[in-house]
């Protein structure tokens, strides 16, 4: 049995289909199990990670735990975080997968990094999946290229390695289902960087359209960004973040390749897997 949270975002969905796929039995947390419109099969349960204890009456049988940390404040997450995982220790100790990011190390202060640091001290069995940009985000764009068929956002030199989110799922299913994965930590990356003013052009090709990038002043989108993320500070390390892969990408690694024994998906495959949403 293998738990997972986050189960109806873009990567949870698919980890979900994946182990259920492979046999595996899903129970699979969420707020209102009534709304969440999960595969036949996957035992919905009714939890919040805002209440720990809510978590306790379904991990009977738990081998492992798909994490997907919801709040991004640090403050929140060190205070949630350690209740966690004290009731998965409780609870038999299963190995937990957790989805941090691939700027965690560099920046300790974000709540990646805090999640990350108590889920190592708790004696739980781990692996850290550290994604760089996750090529969904782009879905963000989607109104404005079908209406008017340009972007308006911030840095479009800012290069990034984007990768699936299928192929994050694929990682995290190999590692809730085998130990060869413990204490692991593995940044998940495209196996090449696109700028974001040519992320809309490979959009464009995928759809058959000329779309246009138009560059605007970050402070055009902060309000809408901090409203997105529901943190003004989250919203402007984005900012910064973007503003820094001008002059340094975003890192390509080999990490989806070691674990799969495939190459990473390219931004071009995720465009096209995605087409219907742009056109």
């Amino acid at each position: 049995m293998i738990l997972v949270t986050g189960a109806t975002g873009n990567v949870g969905r698919r980890v979900v289909k994946r182990l259920l796929a492979a046999g595996y039995g899903v129970r699979a947390i969420t707020r209102d199990p009534s709304r969440a419109k999960l595969p036949e099969g996957v035992e919905a349960v009714a939890a919040d990670l805002a209440d720990p204890e809510t978590m306790r009456p379904h991990l009977d049988g738990v081998q492992a735990v798909f994490l997907i940390w919801p709040f991004v404040d640090p403050a929140a997450a060190a205070q949630l975080a350690p209740r966690v995982a004290d009731v998965l220790a409780s609870a038999g100790s299963p190995r937990v997968v957790y989805v941090s990011a691939a700027t965690a190390e560099a920046d300790p202060d974000s709540f990646w990094a805090v999640v990350e640091r108590v889920i190592t001290a708790s004696g739980l069995p781990w692996t850290m999946l550290r994604p760089t940009g996750i090529a969904t985000n782009t879905l963000g764009w989607a109104a404005s290229i079908r209406a008017e068929g340009v972007v308006r956002w911030p840095y479009g030199a800012a290069a990034r390695s984007m990768v699936h989110e299928d192929d994050i799922a694929a990682v995290a299913v190999e590692a809730l289902t085998s130990d060869r994965h413990d204490k692991q930590t593995y940044v998940l990356s495209g196996p090449e960087t696109v700028t974001q003013a040519d992320q809309v052009r490979i959009i464009g090709e995928a759809i058959g359209r000329d779309l246009h990038w138009q560059d605007v002043p970050d402070q055009a989108i902060r309000p809408m960004l901090a409203m997105a993320m529901g943190s003004p500070a989250f919203a402007d390390a984005a900012l910064a973040s973007w503003a820094a892969l001008v002059e340094s990408p975003e890192q390509v690694t080999g990490d989806v390749t070691a674990v799969l024994g495939r190459p990473a998906r390219t931004f071009a495959q995720w465009a096209a897997d995605h087409a219907t949403h742009f056109a």
